[in-house]
């Protein structure tokens, strides 16, 4: 009698690569959801870093041209309209056209001073957000702290 060749795996081997699977699993599925919110926060600081510095230079391009206060200023051949010394949010060419951004990846909300930035994939986007407020004559334009509550 010829001896019988056994292939393939057994079921205790089977078993076990299962298990394993399922734990790397069940260890990379948290982690890979908190990288997520992770870079929504992240993305959102970055562009609330992206409005500060396009306001403040703005205020001070204006200020070394000895320009008045409303008075527009030109950067990268845009004119940006201003307001108190500040790019004016409320305006096609106001701050929109100082900062540039992923209308797919950020929105803005708001007819009126103060405008909120939001993130669009956030699960609550209303508190993954910053907002920037135009300036008045006495207080120059405030960029808010971010909430990340919804990323």
């Amino acid at each position: 009698m010829k001896p019988i060749l056994q292939r393939g795996f057994t079921l205790v081997e089977l078993v076990v690569v299962i298990a394993i699977l399922a734990v790397l699993a069940a260890v990379a599925a948290p982690r890979f959801f908190t990288l997520q919110t992770e870079a929504r926060k992240a993305a959102l600081n970055g562009l609330r870093g992206a409005v500060m510095s396009a306001a403040a230079m703005s205020n001070a391009l204006q200020s070394a041209q000895g320009l008045s206060a409303g008075a527009p200023i030109t950067v990268e051949g845009n004119s940006i309209t201003m307001l108190n010394g500040w790019p004016n949010v409320l305006v096609a060419g106001g701050l929109a056209s100082v900062i540039r951004f992923d209308a797919t990846a950020f929105s803005t909300s708001g007819a009126a001073s103060p405008v909120t930035f939001q993130v669009t994939s956030a699960p609550t986007a209303a508190t993954c957000s910053f907002t920037y407020s135009n300036a008045t004559a006495t207080v120059p334009a405030i960029v808010s702290t971010v909430v990340t509550t919804g990323c």
